[in-house]
């Protein structure tokens, strides 16, 4: 984890996907009182994810060569987008990597935001989220005697000295948890550091966000003298512990990758778009700057604010500047299909879906489009499109319930029941999963690819059932 966090469908490209819940593990001074419950509950926040064509397809080039430095594959490691504006990035469990969108917004360059992901595969290598567990269970045992044996002195008679024992041995625990973290997290920036250098890629961006993360820390008084009270040790220390490491590299003086910090200018600008306040937006990115970041950015803004005329406007700069760049047609056919004008739209969108080479998320926009036209003639067209996108990314309910749609327009309900099996399936609504699945066995031919599939979800639907019911008895 990085930090640091003070606090104890979606229009345009960005598409929200299931929510992800984790604990809010982050570079914290965290008080004593509020901490003495957290060895029995762990707090957790539901987040949505934030899905994009060209953003993931910025991460993944951006990290392949990290994740294999850590002895990992790229097809096996996700890199996925949280929409929370703190800086922050974690792992919670398997081979994900969970980036919070304010860490992107706020990095100066694509190189830190290497170093940040770099430092959450150490986590991944580590297995520090099954580690965890030790840890707790460590603290757990003090807490657990330092209350046996106040609750003793209570009954003796010593009140006082039996609430002392208590909060000392609370306070015991919670030290010896937070000490741990803190190993913990040196070794991992550790570990970040050698694979950045494996990868023959510059620490530089690296040191420069524990820099960043050291300018937050002064502003909000955290410095060594509160140090045991921390889960992450101080950014100066985190500096000077991988400095050495990563400057005696033959990478810390590699050039940055051009096309990487190229892209991720326009990501950046996207993500400004996307998600600050339209007049924030228009105001950091003004009228007057004609670059294809800002133009990029106020396209988004002026989409959020109702302004569908200047949003199309910057759509329009953007393509043709770059005709024939996927993401700029991309954004261009969003907005005149949101706009209403999904005939319109399917110019673009489908040059966009071509040049992306039938990128998931785009074709998926792409046959939304064909069905909104109501026009029966693109419905075959739109379900080939459907098939194609869910067969190479079945993680996204959008284009589920997309295909169901289209299944239905054209008279095929066992088929846009399955739809709705694999949507629900996703999103954890076993009941709904199965009971369409169990339709779907119904229409569809026995022992074909659909009917297998339709049987699937609906054992592993009726046994999440099963198991639900028997947790609540």
């Amino acid at each position: 984890m990085l930090g640091p966090a003070h606090a104890c469908p979606l229009p345009i490209v960005f598409r929200a996907a299931a929510p992800v819940t984790r604990r809010p593990l982050a570079l914290r001074l965290v008080a004593m009182a509020a901490l003495a419950c957290a060895f029995t509950a762990q707090t957790a926040q539901a987040q949505s994810i934030l899905r994009d064509a060209e953003t993931e397809s910025l991460l993944n080039d951006m990290t392949a060569p990290l994740i294999t430095a850590a002895g990992l594959r790229p097809s096996d490691v996700k890199v996925v987008l949280v929409n929370d504006d703190s800086i922050n990035a974690f792992v919670a469990g398997g081979q994900i990597v969970y980036v919070h969108s304010g860490t992107l917004q706020a990095a100066k360059t694509a190189n830190e935001v290497q170093g940040v992901i770099a430092h959450e595969l150490g986590h991944i290598t580590g297995g520090h989220v099954s580690l965890s567990g030790r840890g707790f269970q460590e603290a757990t045992g003090i807490s657990i005697l330092s209350m046996v044996l106040g609750l003793a002195a209570m009954a003796a008679g010593a009140g006082e000295a039996g609430a002392g024992v208590l909060a000392a041995g609370q306070q015991a625990a919670i030290g010896k948890y937070l000490a741990f973290s803190r190993q913990q997290e040196a070794s991992t920036d550790a570990a970040g550091a050698k694979y950045l250098n494996a990868a023959g890629i510059s620490g530089k961006g690296y040191v420069n966000f524990f820099k960043t993360m050291q300018q937050l820390e002064y502003r909000y008084g955290i410095t060594r003298k509160v140090e045991f009270m921390l889960d992450h040790p101080v950014s100066s220390e985190r500096v000077a512990a991988i400095s050495e490491t990563l400057e005696s590299s033959p990478a810390w003086n590699k050039p940055l990758n051009q096309d990487w910090e190229e892209r991720f200018k326009r990501v950046q600008a996207k993500l400004d778009g996307y998600l600050l306040p339209p007049a924030q937006a228009l105001q950091k990115y003004p009228e007057t700057m004609q670059t294809s970041y800002a133009h990029y950015a106020r396209a988004y803004a002026y989409h959020r604010g109702g302004y569908p005329q200047k949003a199309e406007a910057e759509a329009d700069a953007l393509v043709a500047s770059k005709p024939t760049d996927p993401y700029f047609l991309e954004i261009k056919g969003q907005i005149l299909l949101e706009a209403g004008k999904p005939q319109e739209a399917l110019g673009p969108l489908r040059a966009a879906t071509d040049g992306s080479r039938n990128n998931p998320l785009i074709a998926t926009t792409f046959g939304h489009a064909l069905i909104a036209t109501e026009d029966k003639a693109n419905y075959d067209e739109a379900k080939r499109v459907l098939r194609t996108a869910v067969a190479r990314d079945d993680q996204n309910p959008f284009a589920w319930y997309q295909l169901g749609t289209v299944y239905e327009r054209t008279g095929d309900p066992a088929r846009a029941a399955l739809a709705t099996a694999e949507r629900a399936s996703m999103t954890g609504d076993h009941r709904t999963a199965a009971v369409s699945a169990r339709y779907a066995l119904a229409g569809i031919p026995k022992n074909t690819p659909d009917w297998i599939r339709a049987q699937d979800i609906a054992m592993t639907s009726g046994n999440s059932l099963d198991n639900d019911k028997k947790k609540r008895k």
